[in-house]
């Protein structure tokens, strides 16, 4: 008995790499179908609707409408539907629009083809997916250059946690079950660090870091570094 196969819309004005992306996740995904491709955010709402898609990936910049107008469109009409924005900017100021419109993701389009469809995979067990460059952007936004330059982010942020968990009052008590290592590893991503950075940067291997980070998603119940991030924004704000 054949599986279903997860529904794919693209859209994308640049029809060379919409037309290779389809060629490729419908020869090398086994349990992926690419549906159709609109050619505008405009097209993208009207096949949404017509094809029903399980994930749509869907170009921030088109012509008629853009891709964040588009999810606000979609979204309200079709909130199973999970959107995964691509970009070729590092620094788009639209980053944030969409993830708030209900995007689900944030990828560059330099990413390879097998790191896609890994992405596309986690985002159908609900993992948000956001390019590591993507997230560093948005600490940066969040932490200005001043308080990066000189550590004064971070230590913002492991001093708000320590007053936190010190008296055991206020609206992180959370934090209260992660180890001294952990909360410092927490601090680390939080600010961008991704798993190599922090084993280099405490001096540990690096599949010890991995199981680290397992553990402080397991006890704070979070999936991914964006959730991280929010909470740590969290922190800052009650500091």
């Amino acid at each position: 008995m054949s599986k279903t196969k997860l529904k794919i819309l693209l859209a994308d004005d640049q029809s060379l790499f919409a037309e290779s992306l389809r060629i490729f996740l419908n020869n090398y995904a086994e349990d992926m179908e690419v549906v159709g491709i609109a050619y505008n955010g405009k097209e993208a709402v009207d096949m949404a609707a017509n094809h029903h898609p399980d994930i749509i990936l869907m170009d921030i910049r088109m012509p008629e409408m853009d891709g964040v107008e588009a999810v606000r469109t979609i979204k309200p009409e079709h909130p199973e539907v999970k959107i995964i924005m691509l970009s070729t900017y590092h620094e788009d100021p639209l980053v944030i629009s969409a993830l708030q419109s209900g995007a689900s993701g944030y990828l560059l389009k330099d990413i390879s083809p097998t790191e896609l469809i890994a992405a596309i995979r986690g985002l159908n067990s609900g993992v948000i997916q956001i390019s590591p460059e993507i997230v560093r952007q948005l600490v940066q936004k969040t932490y200005s250059p001043a308080e990066e330059a000189e550590g004064g982010s971070a230590d913002q942020l492991s001093s708000g946690m320590e007053k936190s968990t010190a008296d055991g009052k206020g609206p992180f008590e959370w934090l209260k079950d992660l180890t001294n290592r952990e909360r410092e590893i927490f601090t680390l991503i939080a600010i961008g660090y991704d798993n190599d950075q922090i084993a280099k940067k405490l001096d540990l291997a690096i599949q010890t870091i991995r199981n680290q980070v397992s553990t402080i998603y397991s006890k704070l119940g979070v999936k991914d570094r964006f959730e991280i991030i929010r909470l740590a924004n969290k922190i800052k704000k009650n500091t």
